[in-house]
């Protein structure tokens, strides 16, 4: 079952590269207390999150965060090193968070598996995008396969633009 408005993020250990290593940051580490954009692609390098999505939320960095948004992270089923690589390779700077869900739990815990097998990719993430208030998910915006529409950072900026959280 897919996660929605106005559930609670689940409890769930990522990882992410810091100037210390490789370190763990629980969901609720990352959710609580703050507005947080969490967008998820399904692999890092890969053509339409590097041309598009992940540039995408590193262009539009200073209009989300003047919507109130404390955190910008990119998600994806790929080691912590990979992200960070990635992130580096984009110029994402301290702009947006990259996240390891190296297994797949978050993902599966809210129910955004994409079976890329046949690919050769093995289980993935769908694209989408959600943002997050405190820890409960104010807008989830999932992407048709092959889509990348709804999880965009103009389309996330515009909902936050048009309908500001009680907190604005």
């Amino acid at each position: 079952m897919s996660i929605k408005s106005g559930d609670a993020v689940p409890e769930v250990t990522l990882k992410h590269k810091t100037a210390n290593g490789i370190s763990d940051i629980s969901t609720k580490e990352l959710f609580s207390g703050k507005k947080v954009v969490l967008f998820a692609v399904p692999g890092a390098f890969t053509p339409t999150c590097s041309a598009k999505h992940l540039p995408g939320f590193v262009t539009k960095y200073n209009e989300l965060k003047s919507k109130g948004v404390d955190v910008i992270a990119c998600l994806s089923v790929n080691d912590a090193f990979v992200m960070d690589a990635w992130g580096l390779d984009q110029n994402v700077e301290n702009k947006v968070m990259m996240l390891a869900d190296g297994s797949g739990y978050f993902t599966k815990a809210i129910g955004q598996e994409l079976d890329r097998m046949e690919a050769g990719m093995g289980m993935r993430s769908a694209r989408y995008a959600m943002i997050v208030d405190d820890g409960v998910v104010t807008e989830m915006l999932s992407e048709e396969p092959g889509a990348f529409e709804v999880s965009s950072a103009e389309y996330v900026f515009c909902l936050l633009y048009t309908s500001p959280s009680p907190r604005d």
